[in-house]
C-alpha cells in the first residue's frame, strides 16, 4: 500500500483550512485518513502551522511521501523560520483559569442554579399637581382670535382668486 502524507481540505467556500494527515494515496482527497498529525489554517496572519514532527518523522521512515506542500510545511517548522500563530487555549483551561483567579468553588461544589437578580424599581418622577386656577374667558378670548384670523385669511384667499 503507497501512503502519502498530504493535505485534507476542510472549511467553508472561499475560507479553507487543512489537516495534515497519512492517508492511503488511492482514496479521496477528502477521504478516511490513517491519522491525522496536524492542522494548517493559511488564511489567519500570521499562518497556523501545528505540526506533530515526531509522527511526521515516524511515517517518513516508514516510507510514507510527503505531497510537496506537506514538504513545505515540515521544512519550515523543522527550520521554525514562519512565525506561526499559537494553537488558541481550550475553553477548558480558560474557564479553570477564571476560576482559580475568581477564588471560587469548582462547578461541583455548587448547590443548583444561581437565583436570578431582580431589577430595581425605578423611582417614578414626582409630578407637582398645577392648580386648574386657568381664566375661562382668557381661554375663550384666545380661541376666537384664532377663528377670526382664519376665517380673515380664507376670506382674503378667495376674493385673490375672484380677481384673477
Amino acid at each position: 500500500m503507497a501512503v502519502k502524507i498530504r493535505l485534507k481540505r476542510m472549511g467553508k467556500i472561499r475560507a479553507p483550512f487543512y489537516r495534515v494527515v497519512v492517508m492511503d494515496s488511492r482514496t479521496k482527497r477528502d477521504g478516511r485518513a490513517i491519522e491525522e498529525i496536524g492542522k494548517y489554517h493559511p488564511t489567519e496572519q500570521p499562518s497556523l502551522i501545528d505540526l506533530d514532527l515526531e509522527r511526521a518523522k515516524y511515517w517518513l521512515s516508514q516510507g510514507a511521501q510527503p505531497t510537496e506542500a506537506v514538504a513545505a510545511l515540515i521544512k519550515i517548522v523543522d527550520e521554525g523560520k514562519l512565525q506561526t500563530k499559537e494553537p488558541k487555549t481550550p475553553k477548558k483551561d480558560l474557564y479553570e483559569a477564571a476560576v482559580a483567579a475568581a477564588g471560587g468553588k469548582n462547578d461541583a461544589g455548587t448547590d443548583g442554579p444561581t437565583p436570578r437578580k431582580k431589577a430595581a424599581k425605578k423611582a417614578e418622577p414626582k409630578v407637582e399637581a398645577k392648580p386648574e386656577t386657568v381664566d375661562a374667558e382668557a381661554v375663550e378670548d384666545v380661541v376666537e382670535a384664532q377663528v377670526t384670523n382664519e376665517l380673515e385669511a380664507d376670506r382674503t384667499e378667495s376674493s385673490e382668486k375672484s380677481e384673477s
